[in-house]
């Protein structure tokens, strides 16, 4: 894996906003072109290789999780335990998912697992590869995103309850929004009817004992961009017992064990010594150098990074209270000042592609950098 500096194209942000992807700057660039990745084809395929092989011990672990009864270990309540084994019993889909890796030194460590509500994926799916057809129409990337998102939402049709499938997320949030429109234009390209509307206009109808659009139409299919501790919280939890039935949510309730970080210490008890993971326990003690993880953050938030005695790096935020994990350090490899992030995408249980994300230290927080790649 290269690092490459070159230049970036000449009205760039009017390309990118012309694919729809309005968030390339904030107070801060988070669409980088000034520089990309390169790896050889031996280094993609270690990547998948070890993309499907995570995925299947994740879903290992996952039947161990439930068969176990280890919802408390997870913070997970106990309201939502029917709901988890229901969806898991019954298969209900998921359409995707991103492994956070380190690759360094040939080696390639899972560092986590975004399972619920991951982003960067129109980034990774289509800002990317066009950002390539620009560069070098002969290169190639590890990229059948797009693809396969239509391919799985095509399969997934016959799967859905009659009806709209409704797509929701956080309003106010462009990044949010972004991600779930594209993925609805890719389940309409596969034959799919589809109604946006936001989290906040789903509404609860007594009488049908349903929720229901802004229409009053009854919501049968959801994905929802939003997560699933998030949603048990909110009024809206205390009513999808009574629907649930009626009501198949995308990403399924089971996605609750794998979007929560004690999934990393359950995976090394049940895999110890795994060439793809990491040493994780919930207790730090026995590690030299470890990475102090609550259960539940998102975007690097309430971080620690210990080395021997020392507080090497931490961040700030409103997590930790449901409790951490302590995973080893494998630090991500240094180019420069700049640490690169390997987002492995898994679509309709398959692995998809990457995107590479890129802070100036070694957490990666909503601060960091999107930089695109290719094959050599």
């Amino acid at each position: 894996m290269q690092r490459i500096p070159i230049s970036s194209r000449r009205n760039w942000q009017q390309a990118v906003e012309q694919l729809g992807f309005g968030f390339h700057t904030t107070h801060v660039p988070y669409w980088d072109e000034s520089v990309y990745y390169a790896f050889d084809m031996d280094e993609i395929l270690l990547l998948e290789k070890a993309t499907a092989e995570l995925w299947e011990l994740c879903l290992d672990a996952v039947q161990y999780a439930i068969d176990h009864r280890l919802y408390e270990q997870f913070h997970i309540p106990a309201v939502a335990a029917p709901f988890i084994e229901r969806s898991w019993d019954e298969d209900h889909p998921s359409i995707y998912g991103r492994f956070d890796l380190c690759y360094r030194d040939g080696q390639v460590k899972m560092l986590e697992f975004n399972a619920d509500t991951p982003t960067s994926l129109y980034e990774a799916g289509i800002v990317q590869w066009f950002w390539l057809q620009d560069l070098d129409k002969r290169k190639d990337q590890f990229n059948s995103i797009h693809e396969k998102l239509i391919g799985c939402w095509s399969y997934l049709r016959n799967h859905l309850h009659p009806g709209t499938l409704h797509f929701s997320c956080l309003r106010d949030t462009l990044e949010d929004y972004t991600n779930t429109e594209y993925l609805r234009d890719c389940a309409m390209q596969a034959g799919i009817d589809t109604h946006f509307l936001f989290i906040d206009d789903i509404g609860w109808d007594e009488e049908q004992q349903a929720f229901v659009d802004t229409e009053c139409m009854p919501v049968r299919n959801l994905f929802k961009l939003y997560p699933w501790e998030w949603l048990l919280a909110d009024e809206f939890g205390t009513h999808i017992s009574k629907a649930e039935n009626q009501l198949l949510f995308i990403e399924p309730a089971w996605k609750m064990i794998l979007s929560n970080k004690a999934i990393l210490p359950l995976l090394w008890e049940l895999f110890p010594g795994h060439p793809y993971l990491l040493p994780a326990f919930f207790s730090g003690d026995g590690l030299a150098n470890y990475v102090k993880k609550p259960l539940l953050s998102r975007e690097g938030a309430n971080i620690e990074i210990r080395i021997g005695a020392e507080l090497a790096c931490q961040t700030g935020g409103e997590y930790g209270e449901e409790g951490f994990i302590y995973q080893e350090l494998f630090p991500l490899p240094a180019f420069g000042d700049n640490y690169p992030l390997i987002g492995s995408w898994v679509i309709g249980q398959e692995p998809a592609g990457i995107g590479i994300r890129e802070a100036g230290g070694l957490i990666t927080d909503n601060l960091s950098r999107f930089v695109p790649h290719l094959i050599r």
